[in-house]
């Protein structure tokens, strides 16, 4: 059996790529950057004797989802694992950003994760047990002033999951979401972040490893869990939105990302 995972050339993919290779999961590495899947691919075989594939595309290209899909059938790969994992941020006051970029945005983090999930479900239901582990943000469960359209589509994602589970409850296709913090990949690089001390600081004192989040959701999609959070903080966090009132939360939110967007 073959696990699917997008953007699994660094960051949380990868660790994840690790965790499925552990447990004897070929692996199916898709992200846009062909050498550093080729380098994936290489360090995971030298520790795990899994087959590995990859597919170098740009998911945020409309196209893409039903090229992965005309891949995957070309070669007849069985796939009972599919991580939709790919996703990015975009920093900034929304009218400064330009349309165009936030659109990629949308179309990636969103569009692309619910046309895979459309065109894997005939196949994932064909395996005695299959998983979906959908990755969302801890930023799902606020409005996140200077980061407002990127939370909005972390929002949809555990929404989507969640019906998604419901939907899916009484066949052999569970789902999850896996919502992490602050974790050790490029994302503040890819978002445009340019953390002042104070948002640094901030940054540090709560960020988890990207090989233990990717631990924890891989652990927490086999136990078939709907909604996952990694690390206390990070659900205390998450909690706390649920019980101040929600100008509070956007302040807090704000004065970490948009003071220092001024600055």
């Amino acid at each position: 059996m073959y696990a699917l995972i997008t953007g699994s050339s660094k960051g949380i993919g990868k660790d994840m790529a690790f965790e499925l290779a552990q447990k004897g999961f070929n692996l199916l590495l898709i992200a846009r950057n062909f050498d550093e899947l080729q380098a994936s691919k290489t360090e995971i075989q030298q520790k795990y004797k899994v087959e590995i594939d990859v597919l170098a595309i740009d998911l945020s290209d409309l196209t893409a989802p039903k090229k992965v899909l005309a891949w995957v059938e070309s070669k007849n790969y069985q796939v009972s694992v599919l991580i939709n994992n790919a996703g990015y941020g975009l920093w900034g006051m929304f009218e400064k950003l330009t349309f165009e970029q936030q659109q990629n945005m949308m179309i990636l983090n969103m569009n692309t994760l619910v046309e895979l999930t459309y065109l894997f479900l005939p196949i994932l239901k064909k395996q005695s047990k299959s998983y979906i582990l959908n990755v969302a943000s801890t930023a799902a469960y606020q409005s996140v002033p200077g980061l407002g359209v990127y939370a909005a589509t972390k929002a949809f994602v555990v929404s989507f999951s969640r019906a998604l589970t419901f939907e899916l409850k009484k066949t052999n296709v569970s789902v999850t979401c896996l919502s992490p913090g602050t974790t050790t990949t490029n994302f503040t690089n890819r978002a445009g972040i340019k953390a002042s001390e104070t948002l640094q600081a901030t940054a540090d004192k709560f960020t988890m490893p990207s090989d233990v989040v990717a631990k924890f959701g891989i652990d927490k999609m086999f136990a078939k869990k709907t909604e996952v959070i990694p690390g206390l903080t990070n659900i205390v966090t998450v909690w706390a939105t649920y019980f101040l009132p929600k100008s509070i939360i956007e302040s807090i939110a704000a004065n970490l990302y948009i003071k220092n967007l001024k600055n």
